[in-house]
């Protein structure tokens, strides 16, 4: 009589500790392409909004303007939302009572300190769900070849026990032993190449947030082309800089 192997073989043979490293295995894989989706989704509409942003922040006669479109919703995008805190902070520096910490300095300082928090949310917002998907990238392979161990480790027991050592008798039940570290390497791989990915485009988005920052703080600390000139004259656009 031939014995069926295959996965169905193996998830009615597999044990408790088999099972709930399936388990694990399985959330990892649906936690990791949740991931995927959704910060592909959100990196998208950021890009799309930034751009937007952007062409219109250049194009702007002065840097009033820009304040007035900000003021209508909240900032999409970190490009946004750095110009956003920005402009609070030169408001907020105007009315400042300097009786508390946050309000010590010049306005430079204090522009400074805001444009650099507003940095620091964004890089903490673009590299959420990093962690995760770095550690189901480096522990799904380990969590896979465990199962392959245990699973080894009984399949040789029990023929041990039955007495018979043939070679078919033995490499079925240790192939599909073998299942638990090709499910590891599949949740893994995904995970690795995604977190590569992310965190590529998260330093490319930094890197253009920091130039952009540097052009933010010495418009508005300077005061250039902060409102529209009260006299005659060409009033020429804001040169647009290499991003």
């Amino acid at each position: 009589m031939q014995t069926t192997l295959g996965f169905s073989n193996f998830l009615q043979e597999v044990d408790g500790v088999g099972m709930f490293l399936l388990a694990v295995l399985a959330l990892m894989s649906v936690a990791t392409w949740y991931l995927i989706l959704t910060k592909a989704i959100a990196n998208w509409n950021m890009r799309r909004h930034a751009k937007k942003f952007l062409s219109e922040f250049w194009e702007a006669p002065y840097l009033e303007v820009v304040a007035e479109c900000l003021s209508d919703g909240q900032p999409r995008d970190p490009f946004s939302h750095l110009a956003h805190h920005g402009f609070r902070a030169i408001t907020q520096h105007g009315t400042k009572t300097s009786q508390r910490m946050i309000e010590a300095g010049s306005q430079e300082e204090f522009l400074t300190r805001s444009l650099r928090r507003a940095i620091e949310q964004d890089t903490a917002r673009l590299e959420s769900g990093l962690t995760l998907l770095a550690s189901v990238g480096s522990s799904a392979p380990f969590i896979g070849l465990f199962g392959t161990v245990w699973g080894v480790y009984h399949a040789l027991i029990s023929i041990g026990a039955s007495g018979q050592s043939s070679l078919d008798k033995v490499a079925g039940p240790v192939g599909e032993a073998l299942i638990m570290t090709a499910l590891g390497l599949a949740v893994a791989i995904p995970a690795v190449l995604a977190y590569n990915f992310f965190a590529r485009t998260n330093r490319v988005v930094l890197a253009e947030l920091d130039g952009f920052a540097h052009d933010l703080f010495a418009f508005m600390s300077t005061g250039s082309r902060m409102t529209e000139p009260a006299t005659g004259g060409n009033v020429a656009v804001l040169a647009r800089k290499g991003a």
